[in-house]
């Protein structure tokens, strides 16, 4: 049953059966009204009392202070409504690429997507990434046409980019009637029903019968829709009677279509606009009717924290407790707010769990268990919290004031712990160097950090140890200027600066080194005499050290010092402050004093012996090579190869992927090359490239881009 409780002037739906609860997230790229839809369908089931806008920052889901500053969806947003006895919780995702992260964290919590395609600008190469990303999962989906009042809308001509960009079964089961204007939509007419919603008074609409003169126009649309129906049946017969001539009742269309909605094999078109009314019903029937329930939606894998197999998940709310975190939030009032998506089970307040989160050290997320109790369970509406009693399974709540719950983190029983599989999550590629303007900023900057790192694993957060900058790895530019925005937000002086490439400094050539380390100041002296010979090693290798000293030289006791120093030279670097790899030092003849001698001066010695030798070794400079791996469809193959040799890539071959559309393209690139690589492929392939990379190792640099990095070295 659905019940509504009221807290604070608040009202929220409290669910008790899996059976009355639908999860839908709304898809499509920026800008195609995904958020004002949402707005629209809270308004017209009372939920609000009016919508808000985009450009005045007032709506539900875009209440996070980047999203009202950008005017577009930065994160994901929870916002639940009430439609005929059933909660729809509406899952608002970003459109854009920067924020994949986010979508993928919504499609988690939710079991259908509606893709939001809009009249005016028809369907991206984005969107059809977007499509993608739900067909991998298996994720059943519906498509609404929205934006039909704008004056460049083109209904007919975006639903047929609907179809060649989604495939079959993308059929339209209303069709879109126009006002005595020839303009204005007022109304739309059923394909299987034949009845028309007409909105001409407003919403609700009436709703009557066809006119035989409205039959004709739809006769063929609805003949398609009626064979896709039947194809998908599970009906065997009801083709051959259907080509027999046989007249199929609506009553046998509706709950066939229905279950193919669910399975994810077909893929209703409804068209919808959202500022007038138009089609609202419409799509929320369909949430109710074709969107599978939690029960019928397939579990994650579980298992026990230390990897164990556990039995399937049942969403059942009296079994044991399975829930994921699937966003984290910092509120500057109540602090840490954690969306939670229940599986199994039931979250109540005052609940003792166990909170688990493993796999994601790479990006800062230390694997962590403990023990905490949920001290509220809140029905979220946006940034609205209101408090309820319970949250059941196949349900999604929030909670506050955890201690450790991060994204993606598991909540199981306490007595009975259990770790969810996590989602795939894209990895950052786009490097941005921040430093804080002053000490002070630093600590506020380090707490900060951590806490948009909990929420977001796609932020990746380094301090590279050879160049001393801490890194935030983002997904692109929208992506690091949203984590700059809350960094600033939250009262931290920050400045960016150029990211520098882990370079390696290495001997072209052997040579000779001689270090005098000699000081007489009157008392206690120094005195440490070393001459080495460097050679240098195949890549990879390593640093040696070999002692060749005869007759005592140098003392057996400061022959390590002289390695130290050496050492501590070659990560100091020689010219242009880079360590030296892969070369051997040998020391071969020295000289000591019986009271003048130390360790300290036979460590100085060496790192001098090793940067006279540098004088005449013929310092070169490696760079990291990196083999990327890019993903992008047939049409860019072209582009993206010609680019690569520009970055002085080497090719080293394409491959065609099973589905004949998209090739994998394969190259050697230095790391110096790609250090904006995620912006640039992504403006030359409209947005549909992506791309891996992973070491392969350090190649000499080009002289003409050495000399420029030693030159900036010497004038520092």
């Amino acid at each position: 049953m659905t019940q509504k409780i009221q807290e604070k002037g608040l009202t929220a739906a409290v669910v008790t059966e899996p059976g009355r609860v639908r999860n839908v997230v709304l898809v499509g790229h920026s800008g195609a009204g995904k958020t004002t839809l949402i707005e629209a369908l809270l308004a017209a089931t009372g939920t609000i009392s009016r919508a808000g806008t985009v450009v005045d920052g007032t709506t539900v889901t875009d209440h996070d202070p980047a999203a009202v500053r950008q005017q577009r969806s930065v994160s994901l947003s929870c916002a639940p409504l009430v439609h005929d006895g059933v909660k729809i919780n509406l899952l608002d995702t970003p459109g854009y690429a920067d924020f994949v992260g986010e979508l993928r964290a919504g499609l988690r919590a939710a079991d259908a997507a509606v893709f939001v395609v809009s009249a005016v600008d028809g369907v991206d190469e984005a969107t059809v990434v977007l499509w993608e990303e739900c067909a991998a999962i298996g994720m059943p989906r519906a498509v609404t046409i929205t934006r039909l009042d704008h004056p460049r809308a083109d209904y007919e001509g975006t639903l047929q980019d609907c179809q060649e960009a989604f495939g079959e079964n993308v059929m339209p089961i209303y069709q879109p009637m126009l006002g005595d204007d020839g303009q204005s939509v007022v109304g739309l007419l059923g394909l299987v029903s034949l009845r028309v919603l007409d909105y001409s008074a407003g919403y609700p609409p009436q709703a009557r019968d066809a006119e035989p003169e409205h039959l004709n126009p739809i006769k063929d649309d609805r003949d398609l829709l009626i064979e896709g129906i039947i194809a998908e049946s599970e009906d065997e017969t009801l083709m051959d009677r259907y080509v027999a001539g046989e007249l199929i009742s609506t009553d046998t269309l509706v709950p066939d279509l229905e279950k193919a909605v669910a399975r994810g094999n077909f893929y209703p078109v409804i068209p919808v606009c959202a500022e007038t009314g138009v089609g609202l019903d419409a799509l929320l029937d369909g949430m109710v009717s074709s969107a599978p329930s939690p029960l019928e939606h397939e579990l994650p894998v579980v298992t026990g924290v230390d990897g164990t197999p556990r039995p399937p998940l049942v969403c059942d709310p009296d079994g044991p407790l399975v829930a994921e975190v699937v966003k984290t939030t910092i509120d500057r009032h109540v602090g840490r707010v954690s969306l939670v998506r229940v599986f199994s089970g039931t979250l109540r307040p005052e609940l003792v769990v166990h909170v688990s989160g493993h796999g994601l050290a790479e990006r800062g997320h230390a694997d962590h268990d403990a023990d905490e109790r949920i001290a509220h369970v809140y029905s979220p509406l946006g940034s609205q919290l209101r408090e309820v009693g319970s949250c059941v399974a196949g349900d999604i709540c929030a909670i506050t004031k955890s201690g450790s719950a991060e994204t993606g983190d598991t909540l199981s029983g306490k007595d009975r712990p259990l770790l969810m599989e996590p989602w795939t999550m894209p990895e950052p590629l786009l490097p941005i160097a921040v430093v804080a303007k002053s000490r002070s900023d630093e600590d506020a900057m380090a707490r900060n950090l951590a806490r948009l790192v909990a929420g977001d694993p796609t932020l990746r957060l380094e301090r590279n140890p050879d160049t001393h900058q801490l890194v935030l790895w983002c997904m692109g530019e929208s992506h690091a200027d949203v984590v700059l925005d809350r960094l600033r937000s939250g009262g931290v002086e920050l400045d960016t600066e150029p990211v520098k490439v882990s370079l390696r400094e290495t001997f072209g050539a052997a040579a000779k080194g001689h270090g005098r380390h000699v000081k007489q100041s009157g008392g206690h002296g120094q005195y440490a005499v070393c001459s080495i010979e460097v050679e240098p090693l195949p890549r990879g290798t390593g640093f040696e050290f070999v002692d060749r000293v005869v007759g005592g030289a140098v003392p057996h006791n400061y022959i390590p010092s002289v390695e130290k120093g050496v050492r501590a030279q070659l990560e100091r670097g020689i010219v242009a402050g880079y360590p030296v790899v892969d070369l051997r030092v040998t020391l071969v003849d020295g000289k000591a004093h019986s009271v003048d001698s130390s360790d300290a001066a036979f460590q100085t010695a060496g790192a001098l012996a090793l940067r006279t030798a540098a004088e005449q070794g013929q310092i070169a400079l490696l760079e990291p090579v990196d083999e990327i791996v890019v993903r992008v469809p047939d049409t860019y193959v072209g582009a993206v190869m010609s680019d690569l040799s520009g970055r002085r890539g080497r090719p080293l071959g394409t491959e065609s992927e099973e589905n004949g559309e998209h090739s994998l393209v394969r190259a050697e690139v230095p790391a110096t090359e790609l250090v904006r690589y995620a912006v640039e492929l992504r403006a030359l392939t409209s947005g549909t490239g992506t791309f891996t990379r992973t070491y392969a190792r350090h190649e000499p640099m080009p002289a003409h881009l050495a000399d420029a990095v030693r030159k900036e070295h010497a004038a520092r």
